[in-house]
């Protein structure tokens, strides 16, 4: 029978009828839905395809194997414990959201083709749009829609790759694309891939929206979209070369970019990109080794991350606060903010100390596959970056961000208190799960797509990382005074579609303006004052034309009439140029762009 019902359907057909139902109904819905949607994907049958021809083209919606089920059990238990986080909220339109974006997030790691997974990959993106539009936080909206365009932007990438694919070789079959990579085909899918991954320069978005999704909201953001990017990267191009590179590059520019920031979810936000990059490193590697590494840190990141944003929430749900240089402020201060959310400290130095790779948590047994592959494959740069990345993540995660938000004199402390039950119960039960790899990681590692022999406790891995781990915290203690937060924002490669399509905008509405304006008076100077006049509002001018004519035509006895009608149309408009002008520079680059074009197509051919 589970080889006839898709799991995605379920989370999605609940989205459908969620609002129907009264609250209570909705919060049960809500956690009911992921664990049933965890049990169907844990025991469909492995390797299971439900089947059916399309316009003559086998698609495969359901492909249940052990990277698959991977991905598709560890989304299901975090959509269940975001929603055992929300239940102290009633946010009908954001419960309903968060279900359709786990089934979309379902449905592109079971799709057994490329079809398929467009179809989820653009639900998906819909639904984490919806998050975010509804955050209800400053900016949510304009945050949203460029979040929504920037992921139709990779879509049209994604599917005019399929497209592309379709044609070349006949098939929509989603399996390793990494030999054609000299195709346009396969660099458009990959693209399509790395922007959903937050791949610089096309990752903005990221830090740019999941800040300003509700606190609630957030966890899954932080879950879905990059992580359904790096698993069909495992699976659609294993062992590319410019992944290693890319990857690398990523874990580095995430950290840079966390250490500058103020507001600590933009900076967790950082490393998210970060982190991916670990795992882009890995599906660029190739091994088996370095495969297994980048499922098992997607998994455990989405469990650690998730509860470091629940930590990070919390605190903006107590105190409304979210910007280091104002949680840590000493001015006026009553004491530290542990010792009011002494509960919340503690897991989210347990989810810290899982992304900083200590020993005996997730991080440490996940995140060393991936650097051990690089290390066997001979790649000595990556290799050097990733483990600098390492030391940078503790420093900005494990240093930075606590010791300002929670140890330091805070005038956050006299109100502050431990958030609602639920948001602490989800909060230890990300934790336990984020300690349990690390004591057992035969557990992790007997899920992960390939066998492996993996030994992570050895003596010289141990050593070496708490000697990085240790010589971090000392630079800390010795620079700490150069890294108090600064009240700043720091703008990422979103300036180009914020401050510079600002500042492209009003140059349109500017000298564009008046060049339209002076192209006016140019050609219609000369004509009667009145109909000058009339120029000046293009509708006026469209009216007085009609009247004028009508009068040309007009019987002797209606002469009268039209005349004085026309005469007080021309008096009516002294002159409103400034409502049309962003219209008419408008239609003077468009006039100008398309005379352009046709002289290069005239040209050319």
């Amino acid at each position: 029978m589970t080889e006839l019902f898709h799991p995605a359907l379920l989370p999605l057909a609940a989205a459908v009828f969620l609002p129907a139902l009264p609250d209570g109904g909705r919060k049960f819905l809500t956690v009911a839905v992921p664990l049933a949607a965890l049990a169907l994907c844990a025991a469909g049958p492995h390797g299971a395809r439900g089947g059916f021809e399309f316009f003559g083209h086998e698609l495969s919606p359901w492909r249940n194997d052990g990277l698959s089920a991977l991905f598709a059990c560890v989304f299901s238990l975090i959509g269940a414990i975001g929603a055992v986080y929300a239940l102290h909220e009633d946010r009908a339109a954001e419960q309903s959201a968060g279900l359709a974006y786990l089934g979309g997030a379902l449905g592109v790691t079971l799709a057994g083709d490329l079809l398929t997974l467009f179809v989820f990959w653009e639900l998906m993106a819909l639904a984490a749009a919806a998050i975010v539009f509804i955050g209800g936080r400053p900016g949510s909206a304009g945050a949203g829609m460029r979040y929504l365009m920037m992921h139709l932007f990779g879509g049209v990438l994604l599917l005019s790759g399929i497209l592309l694919r379709a044609a070349e070789t006949g098939s929509l079959a989603f399996g390793p694309m990494t030999a054609d990579l000299g195709s346009p085909a396969a660099w458009l899918i990959l693209a399509g891939f790395l922007l959903n991954a937050a791949a610089p320069p096309l990752g903005a978005w990221l830090p740019d929206a999941y800040p300003r999704a509700s606190v609630t909201g957030a966890i899954l953001l932080t879950a879905y979209t990059t992580k359904s990017a790096v698993y069909a990267l495992i699976r659609g191009f294993p062992g590319a070369e410019p992944l290693i590179w890319l990857g690398a590059v990523m874990t580095i520019y995430g950290v840079v970019y966390a250490m500058l920031e103020n507001d600590a979810r933009r900076l967790l936000s950082y490393h998210i990109i970060s982190q991916v990059g670990y795992m882009v490193c890995g599906a660029g590697i190739g091994t088996q080794l370095a495969l297994n590494g980048a499922a098992a840190l997607a998994v455990g990141n989405i469990l650690y991350k998730g509860l470091l944003f629940m930590a990070a929430g919390a605190v903006l749900h107590v105190t409304g606060k979210s910007r280091l240089s104002e949680l840590s402020s000493g001015e006026g201060s009553e004491g530290p903010l542990w010792r009011k959310m002494p509960a919340t400290a503690a897991l989210y130095l347990a989810g810290a100390a899982a992304i900083s790779s200590f020993p005996l948590f997730s991080g440490f047994v996940s995140k060393a596959m991936t650097v051990s592959a690089a290390g066997e494959t001979g790649a000595a740069l990556p290799y050097l970056l990733l483990t600098l990345a390492a030391a940078g993540t503790f420093l900005s995660v494990g240093l930075k961000l606590p010791y300002n938000m929670f140890f330091r004199d805070s005038t956050a402390a006299p109100k502050a208190k431990e958030p609602p039950p639920n948001m602490l119960a989800a909060m230890a039960l990300a934790a336990a799960l984020c300690l349990l790899p690390g004591l057992f990681p035969g557990l992790l590692y007997s899920v992960l797509p390939f066998p492996t022999g993996y030994q992570p406790y050895t003596a010289a891995h141990v050593v070496a990382a708490l000697g990085t781990l240790g010589f971090t915290a000392l630079g800390f203690i010795m620079f700490l005074p150069r890294l108090v937060p600064a009240p700043s924002l720091s703008l990422d490669t979103d300036w180009f579609y914020r401050r510079g399509a600002a500042s492209f905008m009003r140059f349109l509405h500017g000298p564009l303006s008046r060049g339209a304006e002076a192209a006016r008076r140019f050609f219609f100077g000369r004509l009667p004052a009145g109909l000058a006049r009339a120029s000046e509002n293009p509708r006026a001018f469209l009216g007085i034309a009609a009247l004028s004519a009508r009068l040309y035509f007009s019987t002797p006895g209606a002469e009268a009439a039209l005349r004085e009608r026309l005469e007080t149309a021309l008096k009516s408009y002294p002159g409103e140029a400034c409502s049309y002008r962003p219209v008419g520079s408008t239609v003077l680059w468009v006039i100008l762009f398309l005379a352009g074009y046709l002289a290069l197509y005239y040209i050319a051919n």
